[in-house]
């Protein structure tokens, strides 16, 4: 695993979760390309698409299964750097949607394409990485 990705991408993620919490919260939302991008501020209590409201527990013990996991797997394996990549991206996206979880209760999403969910960095990392490590288990398998 790059524990520098990890921490790159909590570090981000966090820094950008409390600027939205400061800045975008009292305002709810501001257009960057009207009808098209905005930074709108949400306070996301469930996964992805609002789905499972308030079950902050099944989510926490799901992050830290899925961070366990990815730590078991790097240490116990040489993976490919597609792997490396994709797997670094998961958990720092996961560390950072755990950390205000457990901190906030909910996780700060913010960025919002119109028609389409509003999300943040630690849910951008993980869909990358999602994606680069399907594209070697593609590769490989």
């Amino acid at each position: 695993m790059n524990y520098a990705i990890v921490i790159i991408v909590f570090i981000l993620d966090q820094l950008s979760k409390v600027l939205a919490l400061k800045y975008l919260a009292p305002v709810g939302s501001i257009p960057i390309i009207k009808n098209i991008f905005h930074l709108t501020y949400v306070e996301n209590r469930g996964a992805a698409f609002g789905i499972l409201q308030n079950q902050k527990l099944l989510f926490i013990v799901f992050a830290l299964l899925v961070l366990s996991s990815i730590w078991f797997y790097a240490h116990n394996n040489k993976p490919d750097k597609i792997m490396v990549y994709g797997l670094s991206l998961v958990a720092g996206g996961a560390l950072g949607n755990l950390a205000d979880r457990i901190r906030l209760g909910f996780v700060v999403d913010y960025f919002h394409i119109v028609n389409f969910p509003v999300f943040n960095i630690a849910d951008f990392a993980v869909v990358i990485g999602i994606i680069l490590i399907s594209i070697f288990i593609l590769k490989y398998d």
